[in-house]
């Protein structure tokens, strides 16, 4: 992230992935949660 802060879905797509990763449930979630975020700092950030 360039040293930006993130965003707040960077921040929820994180911690689901967190979750996700802990519990081994909620990957589908935390995948789409994440793929929007990414998409979501593309004309944010200019990536």
């Amino acid at each position: 992230m360039s040293g930006e802060f993130p965003s707040q879905k960077q921040r929820e797509a994180s911690q689901a992935q967190s979750r996700a990763d802990r519990t081994g449930s909620g990957k589908e979630k935390a995948n789409r949660l994440q793929s929007e975020a990414d998409r979501a700092a593309v004309p944010k950030h200019g990536l």
